[in-house]
Protein backbone atom coordinates (compact mmCIF):
# COMPACT_ATOMS: atom_id res chain seq x y z
CA UNK A 1 0.00 0.00 0.00
CA UNK A 2 1.49 3.05 -0.47
CA UNK A 3 1.13 6.22 1.33
CA UNK A 4 -0.58 9.35 0.17
CA UNK A 5 1.21 11.18 -2.70
CA UNK A 6 1.99 14.47 -1.53
CA UNK A 7 4.73 15.98 -3.37
CA UNK A 8 7.99 15.02 -1.18
CA UNK A 9 9.83 18.45 -2.59
CA UNK A 10 6.58 20.46 -1.29
CA UNK A 11 6.19 18.84 1.59
CA UNK A 12 9.74 19.59 2.22
CA UNK A 13 9.37 22.80 1.76
CA UNK A 14 6.00 23.46 4.25
CA UNK A 15 8.02 22.05 6.77
CA UNK A 16 10.94 24.68 6.01
CA UNK A 17 13.54 22.16 6.01
CA UNK A 18 17.12 23.57 5.39
CA UNK A 19 20.19 22.32 3.84
CA UNK A 20 22.53 21.97 6.70
CA UNK A 21 26.61 21.45 5.84
CA UNK A 22 28.48 22.44 8.69
CA UNK A 23 32.28 22.32 8.93
CA UNK A 24 32.99 21.85 12.47
CA UNK A 25 33.46 19.48 15.82
CA UNK A 26 32.36 20.03 19.29
CA UNK A 27 35.99 19.67 21.20
CA UNK A 28 36.65 21.05 24.58
CA UNK A 29 33.07 22.51 24.90
CA UNK A 30 33.23 24.67 21.70
CA UNK A 31 32.72 24.15 18.26
CA UNK A 32 35.70 24.31 16.25
CA UNK A 33 36.48 24.93 12.50
CA UNK A 34 37.68 21.59 10.95
CA UNK A 35 40.75 21.61 9.90
CA UNK A 36 40.52 19.21 6.54
CA UNK A 37 38.34 19.77 3.48
CA UNK A 38 37.60 16.15 3.57
CA UNK A 39 33.82 16.40 3.32
CA UNK A 40 31.03 13.13 3.94
CA UNK A 41 27.44 13.91 1.90
CA UNK A 42 24.79 13.40 3.91
CA UNK A 43 21.11 11.87 1.33
CA UNK A 44 17.79 11.76 1.92
CA UNK A 45 16.97 8.13 1.10
CA UNK A 46 13.66 9.15 -0.15
CA UNK A 47 14.53 11.81 -2.76
CA UNK A 48 18.43 11.24 -3.20
CA UNK A 49 18.99 14.88 -2.37
CA UNK A 50 22.19 15.36 -1.10
CA UNK A 51 20.71 17.88 1.51
CA UNK A 52 23.43 17.84 4.18
CA UNK A 53 27.91 17.59 4.86
CA UNK A 54 30.14 16.84 7.26
CA UNK A 55 33.66 17.11 7.57
CA UNK A 56 36.23 14.40 8.18
CA UNK A 57 37.93 14.61 11.10
CA UNK A 58 41.65 14.08 11.47
CA UNK A 59 44.20 12.36 13.61
CA UNK A 60 44.73 15.25 15.14
CA UNK A 61 41.59 16.52 16.23
CA UNK A 62 41.16 13.27 17.54
CA UNK A 63 44.36 13.97 20.12
CA UNK A 64 42.85 17.25 20.45
CA UNK A 65 39.25 15.58 21.63
CA UNK A 66 40.78 12.97 23.76
CA UNK A 67 43.39 14.88 25.44
CA UNK A 68 40.78 17.82 26.37
CA UNK A 69 38.27 14.23 27.24
CA UNK A 70 41.50 13.55 29.80
CA UNK A 71 41.44 16.74 31.26
CA UNK A 72 37.89 16.74 32.16
CA UNK A 73 37.85 13.44 34.03
CA UNK A 74 39.14 14.85 37.68
CA UNK A 75 36.63 17.54 38.01
CA UNK A 76 33.48 15.05 36.05
CA UNK A 77 34.63 12.21 38.25
CA UNK A 78 34.99 14.59 41.71
CA UNK A 79 31.38 15.37 41.85
CA UNK A 80 29.24 13.12 43.22
CA UNK A 81 26.77 10.76 41.49
CA UNK A 82 23.66 12.80 42.61
CA UNK A 83 25.47 16.15 40.88
CA UNK A 84 26.18 14.62 37.74
CA UNK A 85 22.73 13.31 37.90
CA UNK A 86 21.57 16.25 37.49
CA UNK A 87 22.89 17.57 34.73
CA UNK A 88 21.21 14.08 33.17
CA UNK A 89 17.91 15.54 34.32
CA UNK A 90 18.78 18.66 32.96
CA UNK A 91 19.79 17.05 29.67
CA UNK A 92 16.73 14.92 28.97
CA UNK A 93 14.50 18.03 29.47
CA UNK A 94 16.77 19.79 26.56
CA UNK A 95 16.70 17.25 24.39
CA UNK A 96 12.52 17.02 24.63
CA UNK A 97 12.94 20.92 24.01
CA UNK A 98 14.11 19.78 20.31
CA UNK A 99 12.15 17.18 19.33
CA UNK A 100 10.88 18.14 16.37
CA UNK A 101 13.92 19.31 14.49
CA UNK A 102 15.80 16.53 15.77
CA UNK A 103 13.24 14.00 14.43
CA UNK A 104 12.63 15.87 10.96
CA UNK A 105 17.06 15.37 10.59
CA UNK A 106 16.82 12.34 11.91
CA UNK A 107 14.08 10.92 9.07
CA UNK A 108 16.10 12.81 6.37
CA UNK A 109 19.38 11.19 7.25
CA UNK A 110 18.35 7.55 7.09
CA UNK A 111 14.69 7.33 6.02
CA UNK A 112 13.36 6.31 9.42
CA UNK A 113 9.26 7.43 9.04
CA UNK A 114 8.59 10.22 10.89
CA UNK A 115 6.15 8.67 13.71
CA UNK A 116 8.77 6.24 14.40
CA UNK A 117 11.57 9.86 15.02
CA UNK A 118 9.32 11.81 16.74
CA UNK A 119 9.82 9.56 19.90
CA UNK A 120 13.21 9.34 19.38
CA UNK A 121 13.55 12.31 22.07
CA UNK A 122 11.06 11.30 24.73
CA UNK A 123 12.90 8.14 24.93
CA UNK A 124 16.33 9.44 24.75
CA UNK A 125 14.77 11.74 28.07
CA UNK A 126 13.62 8.76 29.14
CA UNK A 127 17.39 6.71 29.11
CA UNK A 128 18.57 9.92 30.90
CA UNK A 129 15.92 10.05 33.54
CA UNK A 130 16.37 6.31 34.66
CA UNK A 131 20.43 6.41 34.56
CA UNK A 132 19.68 9.45 36.94
CA UNK A 133 17.91 7.48 39.10
CA UNK A 134 20.64 4.90 39.65
CA UNK A 135 22.65 7.75 40.99
CA UNK A 136 22.10 6.48 44.99
CA UNK A 137 23.42 2.96 44.34
CA UNK A 138 26.09 4.75 42.65
CA UNK A 139 27.23 7.22 46.08
CA UNK A 140 25.89 4.37 48.70
CA UNK A 141 28.85 3.13 50.73
CA UNK A 142 29.68 -0.50 50.07
CA UNK A 143 31.34 -2.53 52.46
CA UNK A 144 31.42 -5.95 52.42
CA UNK A 145 32.74 -8.48 55.41
CA UNK A 146 34.79 -10.97 54.99
CA UNK A 147 33.68 -14.37 55.74
CA UNK A 148 36.01 -14.84 58.18
CA UNK A 149 35.21 -12.10 60.17
CA UNK A 150 38.37 -9.71 61.31
CA UNK A 151 38.58 -7.70 57.71
CA UNK A 152 36.07 -5.74 55.50
CA UNK A 153 36.40 -4.54 52.28
CA UNK A 154 35.31 -0.94 51.19
CA UNK A 155 34.07 -2.10 47.12
CA UNK A 156 34.70 1.69 45.22
CA UNK A 157 33.27 2.29 41.82
CA UNK A 158 35.83 4.15 39.84
CA UNK A 159 34.37 5.58 36.58
CA UNK A 160 36.57 3.74 33.37
CA UNK A 161 37.85 6.55 31.98
CA UNK A 162 37.78 8.07 28.80
CA UNK A 163 35.23 6.38 26.17
CA UNK A 164 34.68 5.76 22.77
CA UNK A 165 31.22 5.31 21.36
CA UNK A 166 30.61 4.64 18.31
CA UNK A 167 26.88 4.45 16.95
CA UNK A 168 25.00 2.94 13.74
CA UNK A 169 22.95 4.39 11.19
CA UNK A 170 19.23 3.20 12.26
CA UNK A 171 18.56 4.77 14.89
CA UNK A 172 21.22 6.94 15.58
CA UNK A 173 20.11 8.96 18.48
CA UNK A 174 18.85 6.08 20.80
CA UNK A 175 21.78 4.35 20.12
CA UNK A 176 24.16 7.09 21.35
CA UNK A 177 22.11 8.06 24.09
CA UNK A 178 22.16 4.34 26.04
CA UNK A 179 25.89 4.61 25.89
CA UNK A 180 26.22 8.27 26.87
CA UNK A 181 24.04 7.98 29.74
CA UNK A 182 25.60 5.57 31.67
CA UNK A 183 28.98 6.78 31.07
CA UNK A 184 28.25 10.09 32.07
CA UNK A 185 26.92 9.11 35.39
CA UNK A 186 29.67 6.51 36.08
CA UNK A 187 31.94 9.67 35.97
CA UNK A 188 33.41 9.45 32.47
CA UNK A 189 34.29 11.68 29.32
CA UNK A 190 33.70 10.30 25.97
CA UNK A 191 34.28 10.76 22.25
CA UNK A 192 30.99 10.29 20.20
CA UNK A 193 31.47 9.41 16.81
CA UNK A 194 28.11 8.55 14.54
CA UNK A 195 27.44 6.61 11.40
CA UNK A 196 28.40 8.44 8.10
CA UNK A 197 25.11 8.39 7.14
CA UNK A 198 23.43 10.28 10.20
CA UNK A 199 25.90 12.04 11.21
CA UNK A 200 23.68 15.52 11.84
CA UNK A 201 21.29 14.06 14.41
CA UNK A 202 22.98 13.80 17.02
CA UNK A 203 24.05 17.37 17.34
CA UNK A 204 20.87 17.90 19.14
CA UNK A 205 22.17 15.82 21.66
CA UNK A 206 25.35 17.77 21.99
CA UNK A 207 23.68 21.25 21.93
CA UNK A 208 21.45 19.71 24.38
CA UNK A 209 24.87 18.55 26.75
CA UNK A 210 25.78 22.48 26.75
CA UNK A 211 22.75 24.04 27.25
CA UNK A 212 22.45 21.32 30.80
CA UNK A 213 26.33 22.70 31.46
CA UNK A 214 28.05 19.73 31.70
CA UNK A 215 32.08 20.82 31.96
CA UNK A 216 33.98 21.08 28.43
CA UNK A 217 35.61 18.12 27.37
CA UNK A 218 33.35 15.71 28.97
CA UNK A 219 31.65 14.86 25.51
CA UNK A 220 33.11 15.41 22.50
CA UNK A 221 31.89 14.76 19.05
CA UNK A 222 33.34 13.96 15.43
CA UNK A 223 32.58 12.79 12.54
CA UNK A 224 34.15 10.83 9.52
CA UNK A 225 34.32 7.83 7.57
CA UNK A 226 34.18 3.83 8.97
CA UNK A 227 37.78 3.65 9.38
CA UNK A 228 38.31 6.82 11.62
CA UNK A 229 36.28 4.56 14.05
CA UNK A 230 39.05 2.46 14.04
CA UNK A 231 41.55 5.49 14.86
CA UNK A 232 39.23 5.57 18.15
CA UNK A 233 38.94 2.04 19.04
CA UNK A 234 43.14 1.90 18.73
CA UNK A 235 43.63 5.16 20.41
CA UNK A 236 46.20 5.24 23.15
CA UNK A 237 44.13 7.43 25.50
CA UNK A 238 40.87 5.77 25.08
CA UNK A 239 40.25 3.54 27.97
CA UNK A 240 36.60 1.90 26.64
CA UNK A 241 34.99 1.33 23.28
CA UNK A 242 31.21 0.78 23.52
CA UNK A 243 29.92 0.14 19.69
CA UNK A 244 26.83 -0.46 18.35
CA UNK A 245 27.21 -1.85 14.55
CA UNK A 246 27.69 -5.05 12.01
CA UNK A 247 29.38 -8.42 13.42
CA UNK A 248 31.90 -8.00 11.15
CA UNK A 249 32.95 -4.87 12.32
CA UNK A 250 32.58 -5.38 15.32
CA UNK A 251 34.99 -8.89 16.02
CA UNK A 252 37.51 -6.01 13.86
CA UNK A 253 37.03 -4.37 17.14
CA UNK A 254 37.06 -7.20 19.04
CA UNK A 255 40.28 -8.20 18.14
CA UNK A 256 41.68 -4.93 18.31
CA UNK A 257 40.49 -4.13 22.28
CA UNK A 258 41.27 -7.46 22.73
CA UNK A 259 45.10 -6.61 21.66
CA UNK A 260 45.20 -4.42 23.77
CA UNK A 261 43.54 -5.23 26.49
CA UNK A 262 40.61 -2.61 26.16
CA UNK A 263 37.01 -3.47 27.65
CA UNK A 264 34.49 -3.11 25.37
CA UNK A 265 31.26 -3.59 24.80
CA UNK A 266 29.38 -4.66 21.49
CA UNK A 267 25.80 -4.92 19.96
CA UNK A 268 25.95 -6.22 16.91
CA UNK A 269 23.51 -8.43 14.87
CA UNK A 270 20.79 -10.39 14.89
CA UNK A 271 18.40 -13.10 13.34
CA UNK A 272 15.83 -13.38 15.42
CA UNK A 273 12.56 -15.66 15.49
CA UNK A 274 9.13 -15.23 16.07
CA UNK A 275 7.62 -18.45 17.46
CA UNK A 276 4.04 -18.44 16.64
CA UNK A 277 2.31 -21.41 18.99
CA UNK A 278 -0.43 -23.57 18.11
CA UNK A 279 -3.03 -21.77 20.18
CA UNK A 280 -1.91 -18.04 19.21
CA UNK A 281 -4.46 -15.51 18.55
CA UNK A 282 -3.74 -14.28 15.12
CA UNK A 283 -5.62 -11.10 15.30
CA UNK A 284 -3.65 -9.98 18.28
CA UNK A 285 -0.25 -11.21 16.64
CA UNK A 286 -1.45 -9.17 13.59
CA UNK A 287 -1.76 -6.04 16.08
CA UNK A 288 1.80 -5.83 16.66
CA UNK A 289 3.57 -7.35 13.48
CA UNK A 290 5.28 -4.31 11.95
CA UNK A 291 6.50 -3.03 15.75
CA UNK A 292 7.54 -6.12 16.91
CA UNK A 293 8.97 -8.12 13.43
CA UNK A 294 9.52 -5.02 10.89
CA UNK A 295 10.30 -2.31 12.78
CA UNK A 296 12.12 0.91 10.93
CA UNK A 297 11.48 -0.19 7.53
CA UNK A 298 13.00 -3.83 9.02
CA UNK A 299 16.41 -2.09 10.28
CA UNK A 300 16.28 -2.51 13.67
CA UNK A 301 18.86 -4.68 15.41
CA UNK A 302 16.39 -7.10 17.81
CA UNK A 303 13.19 -7.84 15.70
CA UNK A 304 12.02 -11.12 14.72
CA UNK A 305 12.29 -11.02 10.91
CA UNK A 306 12.06 -15.20 10.96
CA UNK A 307 8.22 -16.27 11.78
CA UNK A 308 8.21 -19.66 12.97
CA UNK A 309 4.67 -21.12 12.32
CA UNK A 310 3.11 -24.20 12.89
CA UNK A 311 2.48 -26.70 10.18
CA UNK A 312 -1.36 -26.73 11.21
CA UNK A 313 -1.76 -23.58 10.72
CA UNK A 314 1.15 -22.16 7.96
CA UNK A 315 -1.53 -20.71 5.39
CA UNK A 316 -3.58 -19.33 8.27
CA UNK A 317 -0.19 -17.23 9.63
CA UNK A 318 1.15 -16.58 6.29
CA UNK A 319 -2.04 -15.04 5.31
CA UNK A 320 -2.04 -12.83 8.15
CA UNK A 321 1.35 -11.82 7.92
CA UNK A 322 0.93 -11.19 4.12
CA UNK A 323 -2.65 -9.14 4.75
CA UNK A 324 -0.83 -7.31 7.75
CA UNK A 325 2.17 -6.39 5.98
CA UNK A 326 0.36 -5.48 2.46
CA UNK A 327 -2.32 -2.99 4.55
CA UNK A 328 0.68 -0.28 5.85
CA UNK A 329 1.35 2.46 3.60
CA UNK A 330 4.63 3.08 2.12
CA UNK A 331 6.43 6.20 1.32
CA UNK A 332 7.54 9.66 2.13
CA UNK A 333 9.14 9.34 5.63
CA UNK A 334 8.05 12.74 6.55
CA UNK A 335 4.37 11.95 5.55
CA UNK A 336 2.74 11.02 9.71
CA UNK A 337 1.06 8.07 7.36
CA UNK A 338 3.35 6.58 6.30
CA UNK A 339 4.77 3.08 8.07
CA UNK A 340 7.56 1.67 5.63
CA UNK A 341 10.14 4.10 4.32
CA UNK A 342 13.10 3.34 2.28
CA UNK A 343 16.11 1.63 3.17
CA UNK A 344 18.39 3.90 4.69
CA UNK A 345 21.39 3.98 2.02
CA UNK A 346 21.62 2.72 -2.09
CA UNK A 347 24.45 0.74 -0.28
CA UNK A 348 21.71 -1.12 1.85
CA UNK A 349 19.84 -1.38 -1.04
CA UNK A 350 22.13 -2.94 -3.10
CA UNK A 351 22.53 -5.40 -0.20
CA UNK A 352 18.43 -6.34 0.27
CA UNK A 353 17.91 -6.24 -3.59
CA UNK A 354 20.63 -9.12 -3.73
CA UNK A 355 19.02 -11.47 -0.42
CA UNK A 356 15.74 -11.36 -2.35
CA UNK A 357 17.88 -12.49 -5.50
CA UNK A 358 18.53 -15.26 -3.82
CA UNK A 359 15.20 -16.19 -2.31
CA UNK A 360 14.15 -16.44 -5.55
CA UNK A 361 16.76 -17.99 -6.68
CA UNK A 362 16.77 -20.77 -3.93
CA UNK A 363 12.56 -21.37 -4.10
CA UNK A 364 11.04 -19.02 -1.49
CA UNK A 365 8.07 -17.97 -2.17
CA UNK A 366 7.07 -13.58 -2.43
CA UNK A 367 3.64 -13.56 -1.06
CA UNK A 368 3.55 -9.65 -1.22
CA UNK A 369 6.36 -7.65 -2.22
CA UNK A 370 9.82 -8.95 -3.36
CA UNK A 371 11.73 -6.53 -5.52
CA UNK A 372 12.43 -2.79 -5.32
CA UNK A 373 9.96 0.13 -6.10
CA UNK A 374 9.46 3.29 -7.94
CA UNK A 375 7.10 5.37 -6.14
CA UNK A 376 5.80 9.22 -7.01
CA UNK A 377 5.20 11.85 -6.33
CA UNK A 378 9.09 13.46 -6.07
CA UNK A 379 10.45 9.79 -4.83
CA UNK A 380 11.77 8.17 -8.18
CA UNK A 381 14.99 8.49 -6.92
CA UNK A 382 14.89 7.40 -3.57
CA UNK A 383 15.70 3.51 -3.00
CA UNK A 384 12.46 1.99 -1.90
CA UNK A 385 12.00 -2.13 -1.59
CA UNK A 386 8.52 -3.09 -1.50
CA UNK A 387 8.08 -4.42 1.89
CA UNK A 388 7.62 -8.29 1.39
CA UNK A 389 6.71 -11.61 3.18
CA UNK A 390 8.36 -14.64 1.65
CA UNK A 391 6.67 -17.93 2.65
CA UNK A 392 7.92 -21.70 1.95
CA UNK A 393 11.79 -20.99 3.76
CA UNK A 394 13.41 -23.14 4.33
CA UNK A 395 16.40 -23.36 7.08
CA UNK A 396 19.02 -23.66 4.57
CA UNK A 397 18.10 -20.63 2.32
CA UNK A 398 20.66 -17.78 2.39
CA UNK A 399 17.29 -15.64 3.86
CA UNK A 400 16.54 -17.72 6.46
CA UNK A 401 20.26 -17.75 7.94
CA UNK A 402 22.13 -13.85 7.01
CA UNK A 403 20.54 -10.95 8.68
CA UNK A 404 19.02 -9.37 5.58
CA UNK A 405 18.61 -5.63 7.37
CA UNK A 406 15.53 -4.22 5.81
CA UNK A 407 11.62 -4.56 4.83
CA UNK A 408 11.72 -8.51 4.50
CA UNK A 409 9.79 -10.99 6.36
CA UNK A 410 10.40 -15.05 6.49
CA UNK A 411 7.91 -17.89 7.46
CA UNK A 412 9.29 -21.04 8.15
CA UNK A 413 7.15 -24.07 8.82
CA UNK A 414 7.67 -26.30 11.73
CA UNK A 415 6.12 -29.49 13.02
CA UNK A 416 3.49 -29.53 15.88
CA UNK A 417 1.89 -32.94 15.41
CA UNK A 418 3.65 -34.20 18.26
CA UNK A 419 2.22 -31.20 20.40
CA UNK A 420 5.09 -29.74 21.13
CA UNK A 421 7.69 -26.75 20.24
CA UNK A 422 10.43 -28.38 20.42
CA UNK A 423 11.32 -28.45 16.16
CA UNK A 424 10.47 -24.49 16.08
CA UNK A 425 12.74 -23.92 19.14
CA UNK A 426 15.50 -25.43 17.87
CA UNK A 427 14.75 -23.75 14.56
CA UNK A 428 15.14 -20.51 16.54
CA UNK A 429 18.47 -21.44 18.08
CA UNK A 430 19.81 -22.86 14.78
CA UNK A 431 21.47 -19.65 14.15
CA UNK A 432 25.04 -17.99 14.98
CA UNK A 433 23.11 -15.18 17.03
CA UNK A 434 21.29 -14.73 19.98
CA UNK A 435 19.85 -10.97 20.64
CA UNK A 436 15.97 -11.12 20.15
CA UNK A 437 12.82 -13.75 20.33
CA UNK A 438 9.47 -13.68 20.69
CA UNK A 439 6.86 -16.30 21.42
CA UNK A 440 2.90 -15.85 20.45
CA UNK A 441 0.69 -17.69 22.17
CA UNK A 442 -2.74 -17.36 24.07
CA UNK A 443 -1.11 -19.84 26.96
CA UNK A 444 1.31 -17.51 29.00
CA UNK A 445 2.55 -20.02 31.06
CA UNK A 446 3.30 -22.33 27.79
CA UNK A 447 4.76 -19.06 25.99
CA UNK A 448 6.91 -18.43 29.09
CA UNK A 449 8.56 -22.10 29.24
CA UNK A 450 9.43 -21.58 25.61
CA UNK A 451 10.90 -17.97 25.99
CA UNK A 452 13.21 -19.90 28.51
CA UNK A 453 14.61 -22.29 25.82
CA UNK A 454 15.75 -19.99 23.20
CA UNK A 455 18.81 -19.19 23.41
CA UNK A 456 18.88 -15.39 23.31
CA UNK A 457 19.66 -12.30 25.30
CA UNK A 458 16.35 -11.07 25.05
CA UNK A 459 13.11 -12.60 24.79
CA UNK A 460 9.45 -10.87 24.66
CA UNK A 461 6.09 -12.84 25.41
CA UNK A 462 3.29 -11.50 23.05
CA UNK A 463 5.05 -8.25 22.69
CA UNK A 464 8.95 -7.35 22.44
CA UNK A 465 9.74 -4.03 23.91
CA UNK A 466 12.82 -2.54 25.51
CA UNK A 467 13.09 -1.87 29.06
CA UNK A 468 15.44 0.61 30.30
CA UNK A 469 15.62 -1.36 34.05
CA UNK A 470 16.54 -4.47 32.00
CA UNK A 471 19.97 -5.61 30.37
CA UNK A 472 20.22 -5.75 27.49
CA UNK A 473 22.42 -7.91 25.09
CA UNK A 474 23.55 -10.15 22.26
CA UNK A 475 24.47 -14.17 22.62
CA UNK A 476 26.96 -15.72 19.91
CA UNK A 477 27.71 -13.22 16.90
CA UNK A 478 24.90 -10.66 18.33
CA UNK A 479 28.00 -9.09 20.93
CA UNK A 480 29.56 -8.73 24.30
CA UNK A 481 28.14 -7.16 27.30
CA UNK A 482 24.73 -5.50 27.77
CA UNK A 483 23.33 -1.97 28.03
CA UNK A 484 20.20 -0.72 30.04
CA UNK A 485 20.04 -1.27 34.02
CA UNK A 486 22.57 -1.38 36.43
CA UNK A 487 24.31 -4.13 34.28
CA UNK A 488 25.04 -1.72 31.56
CA UNK A 489 25.96 1.29 34.02
CA UNK A 490 28.42 -1.42 35.17
CA UNK A 491 30.04 -1.33 32.15
CA UNK A 492 31.47 2.14 32.60
CA UNK A 493 32.88 0.92 36.04
CA UNK A 494 36.41 -0.03 37.45
CA UNK A 495 35.53 -1.32 40.46
CA UNK A 496 38.70 -1.22 43.61
CA UNK A 497 38.36 -3.31 46.65
CA UNK A 498 40.04 -1.26 49.88
CA UNK A 499 40.68 -4.56 52.60
CA UNK A 500 40.61 -3.23 56.39
CA UNK A 501 40.99 -4.52 59.06
CA UNK A 502 38.31 -4.49 62.07
CA UNK A 503 38.33 -3.88 66.23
Amino acid sequence: MTATLIDARARRAALSLPHTHVDDFYIDGDWRPAASGQRNPVVDPATGETWGSVPAATAAELDLAVAAARRSLSEWSALTAAERAGHLLRIADEIESRAEQLAHTNTRENGSPVSETLGAAANAAGIFRYFASLAGWLDAEDVRPFPAGGAETVVEKDPIGVCGLIAPWNFPINLVVIKLAPALLAGCSVIIKPASPTPLSIRFIIEAVAAAGVPAGVVNLLTGPGRFGDAIVRHPGIDKIAFTGSTPVGRKIAAACGELLRPVTLELGGKSSAIILPDADLTAVSRVLIRSCMRNTGQTCYISTRILAPASRYEEVVEMVADTIAAAPQGDPLDPGTVFGPVATAAQFESVSGFLDSARAEGARAVTGGSPVVLGGGLAEGVFIAPTVLADVTPDMTVAREEIFGPVLTILRYDDSDGTADEAVDLANNTDFGLGGLVFGADEDQALAVARRVDSGSVGINFFGSNHAAPFGGRHDSGMGVEYGIEGLSAYLSYKSIHRRTA
